[in-house]
């Protein structure tokens, strides 16, 4: 199909986008672009065949100058990530049409905000069953075909995320100290499957009944399994709540859920170990958007404001390291 975004994407048109994978007598009835994304826009599309159908629809669009999808190949690959985890059984929204620069899908309905789904009463029934389908969740995400993710050959994630703490010339004694820890203690890897890479509420979208779709793929890649159960119980991703999964369950609850499912057997000590390296993953995430801020790469009262979490992060880790061996 040819992309209609591909040859101006600075004036691309999501009325274009939709005819050209729908048919000329699409009407888009309604639009709005979603607020969040630096290198992506999102847009929300009603649209009306002439027929007298109706499509209920989000694009994702790179704009000018954004960065590439999973493993940085563009909005294609991702959509080709996610039409292989639909055939795995991972709850995803259904791919309409997809090119370099876009992908036209179908609108989950739900809330994705984490805070209404940690405490509005609509999501208490929800509430307890998350960990356990979140379990299952990664369960399918890790039985999906190596191949659907291209292989970076950057193997070894502490040593990466070492480098990239390092590039940034900040002094930060305690995420050092975390990694000469982390790289003494660390788990034989179980073994080696797609990881989703930012599997976490917030990138869920859910319903009263629970889990409806997992969103935001551009971070895929291969690693250890156990890397996407660590990174949804990091504290950052309970926003207040004691529960240290997602800040809706249990460890017991995610981990049954996804052996349940077919997942391998999880060591809770290596689980542990990926918890504490999304802890300091999250901290040096933190310094890198405020060196964005501070060296003027993209000047942002949000990116300061997630600078100030570093000292956070560092405290955290700092409560984890006392509690190991």
């Amino acid at each position: 199909m040819t992309d209609p975004a591909a040859t101006d994407p600075e004036t691309a048109d999501p009325a274009a986008i939709v005819r050209a994978a729908l048919g000329a007598e699409a009407v888009v009835s309604a639009s709005a672009r979603l607020p969040g994304g630096a290198s992506r826009e999102t847009w929300s599309l009603d649209v009306v065949m002439p027929e007298g159908g109706r499509h209920e629809l989000i694009l994702r669009l790179d704009s000018p100058g954004g960065v590439g999808g999973a493993a940085g190949a563009g909005l294609a690959a991702e959509a080709r990530l996610m039409r292989a985890a639909a055939t795995a059984g991972v709850p995803v929204p259904r791919i309409i049409a997809s090119a370099e620069s876009y992908i036209l899908m179908t609108r989950v309905p739900g809330e994705t905000i984490p805070r209404r789904i940690l405490r509005d009463d609509a999501y208490a029934p929800a509430r307890p069953r998350l960990a356990r389908q979140c379990g299952q969740a990664l369960a399918a995400i890790h039985r999906m075909p190596l191949s659907a993710v291209p292989d970076d050959g950057q193997d070894d994630p502490l040593e990466r995320w070492r480098d990239l703490l390092d590039q940034l010339g900040e002094p930060h004694p305690v995420f050092e100290l975390a990694l000469r820890r982390l790289g003494a203690t660390r788990p034989r890897r179980s073994r080696r499957t797609v990881v989703h890479g930012d599997f976490r509420n917030g990138n869920l979208i859910v319903g009263p009944e629970g889990v409806r779709a997992v969103l935001d793929w551009e971070l895929a890649h291969a690693g250890d399994p156990l890397e996407d159960l660590g990174w949804l119980c990091v504290k950052a991703w309970r926003f207040g709540s004691p529960l240290p999964v997602g800040g809706f369950g249990g460890y017991d609850e995610l981990v049954e859920g996804y052996e349940a499912a077919g997942g391998q057997p999880v060591d809770l000590e290596a689980l542990r170990w990926w918890e504490t390296f999304g802890v300091l993953k999250w901290g040096v995430i933190c310094v890198m958007q405020a060196m964005r801020h501070l060296r003027g790469g993209a000047r942002s009262v949000e990116l300061a404001a997630i600078g100030r979490r570093v000292c956070e992060t560092e405290w955290d880790l700092l409560r984890m390291l006392r509690e190991q061996p």
